[in-house]
């Protein structure tokens, strides 16, 4: 019969994903946006204010959006700040034009954006937005190479004005910002869990959100949160790339497009795929097309774009797994049932919320229960399984206002249901970590070759800046229900490694030099892990070579019948988003790493560059014939990638696809 082989660890279902950790191009690209004729000078001179950079489509894209007093032609202008003299833009610069239209009647004035397109790695660029004669203040920000391991940052509730005093939250939003980013002056952007502000439409409000520089000079992912949504000044200030604006993603549906704010969005960077949904809307009874459109919406994406990501990562803003005054919402419950199957099915690794003004990270979740029972609470190291979703909320980062944690109840340990943790009673079933100290934190995620590192991280005290506990909103403050005292800024409350799942098959990974001959090394972790070939060197100016080994394979064979059996193996191509080359150029050389179950080594299949189609068909990895000894044994490979040194720089990854056959 014919076997789906797998590890000793067991199988892991993943969507085969496209990785990109390519060496930094020594050249800057031209930026491709429009370069326009200088616009006239207009009657009326607009004010400019409200200036915030938000993520693009990929790394090499940003989007800007600002306000205008007037309705007059406008655009951002782009250039390399090295080109700057003495603060000026060159004639060299790029400009892009604006888009846009008048806000509504509460907010007043016009609202722009730009997409800034065709940006190089490793550049600092300078912008500025209006027109000639009219230019806002200059801003900057820097992008990092486009491939490669990096960090982002995940804010929940800024919520400014929740406390009643702005002036106190804006402090608190302000002081977040510059303990994280200063903590982590490489992050790569800055992640919304929704509600930026209070009130809707309220413009004092949105000023105070969007005072921090930092929002200038980092990419802002915006998600709507519901106090976000009731009118259209979440839109305005936030444009958003790839973003699906009919009924089905709003609240009330289509009649509501012109009055609130909506759209569900996608974009990749540097190979996560980030998915973006407005979970105000969740009942078609509302109007519009809830939690089915959603789940229709996430499934279209991953399908048409989840090849092309190492991570998917999703966003929105209702926790589904929190600890404290919303865990209990119905309409949380709601989703609970609709969201999580889909996202295991899915292959989901990460979800990010806001919403409960807490902090929580679930254990990991497979069609809405606990994938392992054996998972420990607060246990700082998970692998996903096949389905498994690690779902993390956070707390406020502003310090406006905090939620208690509350007590689970007798509804159930799976699905809808708020029951308790049978290895943690106090928590609930779904929760490794519940963490409320009412000090404001920020949650850190670091995006690696082969695993997710997600940390809750204390930017605040109970001292000021921290609007809810110097206004006497919360009672106490500081860890175990303020018994001790607060946490050092920079401290960690929570650290937990995610290891994604690979599938039945074993992900091999090459980074491929722009010419020069580098590293290279391989890994084994004893999980199915990525094996890593690490960078190829370049030999005789003719080719790229790189070696390494597959993860060993166990073959047991305790049969009365000892009838024969043989393992073998073929590879696919390599891909790095719409850059492959052929898996033909792969090579092994089996060998018996423990003999038993009378295992004997394959033939050795040399690269397709010398010749033949190296491992792109199927070549046998060990076998053993009709009457073999009965037992264990432990069979490998040595593998050779040699591949034409004409091929695009660039981190490939191909599956390995085992099968076995026994008679």
């Amino acid at each position: 019969m014919l076997l789906s082989a797998s590890t000793s660890h067991g199988t892991r279902t993943r969507r085969r994903a496209a990785w990109i950790a390519t060496a930094a191009v020594g050249v800057s690209l031209v930026l491709s946006g429009a370069a326009t004729a200088p616009a006239a000078l207009a009657d009326t001179t607009a004010t400019l204010s409200g200036v915030i950079l938000g993520v693009g489509a990929d790394e090499a894209q940003r989007i800007v959006t600002w306000y205008s007093s007037a309705d007059t032609a406008q655009s951002v202008q782009v250039a390399p700040t090295s080109s700057l003299v003495n603060g000026q833009f060159p004639a060299s610069a790029t400009t892009f034009s604006a888009s846009g239209t008048a806000n509504i009647a509460s907010s007043g004035g016009y609202n722009r954006h730009a997409t800034i397109t065709g940006l190089a790695e490793n550049t600092a660029y300078s912008y500025r937005v209006g027109s000639d004669g009219n230019w806002s203040p200059t801003a900057a920000f820097s992008t990092q190479s486009f491939d490669g391991d990096y960090d982002f940052l995940f804010f929940g509730d800024p919520q400014i004005g929740s406390s009643g005093d702005i002036a106190k939250d804006q402090a608190g939003w302000q002081d977040t910002m510059n303990v994280a980013v200063n903590a982590n002056p490489k992050a790569e952007m800055l992640v919304s869990g929704g509600d930026q502000v209070d009130a809707a439409n309220r413009e004092d409000q949105w000023s105070a959100f969007l005072a921090p520089d930092q929002l200038r000079q980092i990419p802002w992912v915006a998600t709507i949160g519901n106090h976000d949504v009731g009118g259209k000044a979440y839109e305005q200030h936030l444009y958003t790339p790839n973003t699906d604006r009919t009924g089905a993603y709003y609240r009330k549906g289509a009649s509501s497009i012109g009055t609130e704010s909506g759209g569900d969005y996608w974009f990749i960077y540097k190979d996560t795929l980030f998915i973006d949904l407005n979970s105000n809307s969740y009942a078609t009874s509302q109007g519009g097309g809830g939690d089915d459109a959603h789940v229709a919406y996430v499934t279209d994406v991953v399908n048409k774009h989840g090849a092309e990501a190492k991570y998917t990562v999703l966003v929105y803003h209702h926790a589904i797994y929190s600890p404290a005054d919303h865990a209990k919402d119905a309409d949380n419950k709601v989703r609970r049932v609709d969201f999580p199957t889909t996202f295991s099915k899915l292959g989901v690794d990460l979800v990010l919320q806001g919403h409960d003004h807490s902090y929580s990270r679930s254990y990991e979740i497979k069609n809405g229960a606990k994938a392992n029972a054996d998972e420990k609470p607060g246990q700082d190291e998970v692998f996903e399984g096949p389905g498994g979703v690690v779902y993390v909320t956070a707390n406020t980062a502003s310090g406006s206002k905090y939620y208690d944690i509350t007590s689970p109840d007798n509804s159930g340990t799976s699905g809808a249901g708020n029951g308790a943790d049978p290895l943690n009673p106090a928590n609930y079933w779904y929760n490794s970590v519940q963490n409320q100290e009412h000090v404001r934190t920020y949650v850190k995620v670091q995006v690696k070759k082969d695993q997710l590192v997600v940390q809750n991280i204390r930017s605040g005290t109970c001292a000021a800046p921290n609007a809810a506990v110097e206004l006497n909103k919360v009672l106490w403050c500081g860890p175990e229900n303020g018994t001790k005292p607060a946490e050092a800024v920079g401290s960690i409350q929570d650290e937990v490694t995610i290891h994604p799942n690979h599938g039945d098959g074993q992900d091999i990974q090459v980074d491929v030099p722009s010419g020069a001959p580098g590293e290279f090394g391989w890994t084994i972790n004893g999980h199915n892990g990525l094996v890593d070939l690490g960078t190829a060197e370049e030999k005789n100016l003719q080719y790229f070579e790189a070696t390494g080994q597959i993860n060993p394979i166990s073959v047991t064979d305790t049969r009365a019948s000892k009838a024969a059996w043989s393992v073998s193996a073929s590879v696919g191509d390599f891909v790095d988003g719409d850059k492959t080359f052929e898996g033909k150029y792969l090579g092994w050389a089996p060998k018996v790493v423990t003999p038993g179950a009378g295992a004997a080594a394959g033939a050795a299949v040399g690269s397709g560059y010398d010749g033949g189609a190296g491992l792109s068909t199927s070549q046998v990895l060990s076998s053993a014939p009709m009457g073999h000894d009965r037992g264990a044994g432990v069979v490998g490979a040595d593998l050779d990638l040699k591949i034409p040194n004409t091929i695009d720089k660039g981190s490939y990854r191909a599956t390995l696809t085992l099968t076995a056959l026994a008679g």
